[in-house]
Order: structure tokens, then sequence, then C-alpha cells
């Protein structure tokens, strides 16, 4: 198996989405690539995992890789919308996994913001 890409080098990821339904959070354990500042998981099960379920009522979610927690939205990619792309983390997942079929979830944190610089006196 090809070796995992800069930022790769952990195996799981963490997700945690809204219950749908209870409304409480629900943490799963899930491969995971990345792509620029975005996270990517694939579902098996597609539109039937719980946790597409959930991000598709709720698509602001939480997710850990190693020590870094991040938070942001999640989206779900269509093959049909976004052929490039869905191939490309399918290859990565692959690559990474020798797995990668299933659908496509997208998870973005955001803009990234700016350092916060300590005021000084001046």
């Amino acid at each position: 198996m090809a070796r995992p890409a800069a930022g790769d080098e952990q195996e799981f990821l963490y997700l945690t989405t809204r219950g749908r339904k209870t409304g409480r959070a629900r943490e799963i354990e899930i491969w995971f690539t990345r792509r620029g500042r975005s996270y990517y998981v694939v579902a098996e099960h597609g539109l039937r995992a719980h946790f597409v379920q959930n991000l598709l009522v709720e698509p602001r979610v939480r997710w850990r890789v190693g020590t870094a927690k991040l938070a942001g939205r999640a989206r779900v990619l269509r093959a049909d919308t976004a052929p490039a792309l869905v191939r490309d983390i399918q290859a990565r997942s692959k690559s990474k996994y020798g797995w990668g079929d299933g659908l496509v979830v997208e998870l973005d944190p955001g803009p990234r913001r700016p350092r916060r610089v300590p005021r000084g006196d001046i």
C-alpha cells in the first residue's frame, strides 16, 4: 500500500454529528483523506448511513484527527455535480486504505482565521 499523503498520517478521524432524532452528539470513528484544508470520508452505506442522515439534517459537525480538533460544515458530494472531485477522493481513499467505494462526504473547516497577535505596550 502507498504511504499516506502529508496530513493523512493518522488512520482514523472521529466525526461528531448531532442525532437527527435525539439531538444528542454522536461520534463515529471513520477512515478519511485530505485535500487542501478539507477532510473527506466515504460512507460505505451511502445515504443509509446514520451519520450521513444526521448531517443532512444538521450540517454543522465537529471532528478530530490526532490532537487536532476542528469544526465546520459537512456536505455530501454528488458524482453528477462534482465528478472530478468525487473520483479524486475515492482514488485517495483507495490509495490510503485499499478501498474507496461509497458516498463521499466533505468536512469543510471554513475560511482560515487569522492568528491573534498579542497586543503589547507601544
